[in-house]
């Protein structure tokens, strides 16, 4: 997938089930609308009630009262030509309170832009958000052709590097809780799943970093290494990948890999989480 595709497989946040055991303090009315704003990834801009409802698997009638009252508090936008939501201006407000504190950002750009010119390809730093890797930074070199993700965009956790490397950093009770997510959404493709992760987990163990060879989008490649950003914020994943036919697996274990997690050693050390 390059940049003159859409970035059409972004994994789809609301597929997810809400928590299946009763919890007294779980707001499922809170729950729902959250999941509503989860709706709008960068490649759609806009949606109707119809296409939220298919993705929450809520009714109808439901979507159309959280809609109503998202908008009513800006968190929507209404667009009468078209019938559908767009993300309002207080959306953006939390997504940018959030970015301003993530002081790795800064501390990574100049790192990431470096090893982006060095592989002609694209470094990005993504956090966790349910199933998928959100991508809040990103490093792309001046190469005609690289991936079309951008800043907010999600991808798979379970096949792509960056999600691999998050797997790989968590600790074994939430990382079984997420591939059993993982398996309840698609029974059928688990198995090939379930032996990326692992075999992932093994890679990591043995070189510090993790891949995906045409395991998410069959023409894209990728590696990444996990990384703690401290601040009591969750692990995070710094991913360099673009198209196959221009990043060979060769080149990216061989030359791109040391370097990454060069990378990401001098950026913990930068936030002083390593003697």
């Amino acid at each position: 997938m390059v940049k003159q595709k859409k970035a059409a497989a972004v994994a789809a946040p609301l597929a997810e089930k809400m928590p299946v055991k009763e919890d007294r303090h779980f707001v499922t009315a809170l729950a729902r609308g959250l999941s509503v704003l989860s709706c709008f990834s960068s490649g759609e801009k806009m949606l109707g009630n119809l296409d939220i409802a298919k993705r929450c698997k809520l009714p109808k009638s439901t979507v159309s009262r959280l809609t109503y009252t998202l908008t009513k508090l800006g968190y929507l936008v209404y667009v009468e030509e078209t019938g559908k939501y767009r993300l309002g201006t207080s959306t953006l407000a939390l997504g940018s309170a959030m970015l301003a504190r993530l002081d790795v950002r800064d501390l990574a750009r100049p790192l990431m832009q470096e090893l982006a010119d060095f592989s002609k390809a694209m470094v990005s730093l993504g956090s966790r958000d349910r199933l998928s890797m959100i991508y809040v930074g990103n490093a792309r070199s001046s190469a005609a052709l690289t991936l079309s993700l951008d800043i907010g965009s999600r991808i798979p956790i379970a096949t792509t590097a960056m999600g691999r490397a998050y797997l790989a950093m968590v600790p074994e009770r939430e990382r079984e809780d997420i591939m059993e997510r993982v398996r309840e959404l698609d029974e059928v493709a688990w198995p090939t799943i379930r032996a990326g992760i692992e075999r992932s987990l093994q890679e990591y163990r043995e070189t510090g970093a993790v891949s995906s060879f045409g395991e998410w989008q069959s023409d894209v490649n990728a590696i990444a290494v996990p990384l703690r950003p401290g601040g009591g914020l969750p692990p995070m994943a710094i991913n360099c990948g673009g198209p196959a036919f221009t990043l060979s697996r060769e080149f990216l274990l061989g030359e791109v890999r040391p370097r990454l997690i060069g990378l990401v050693k001098q950026l913990e050390a930068s936030l002083g989480l390593r003697g």
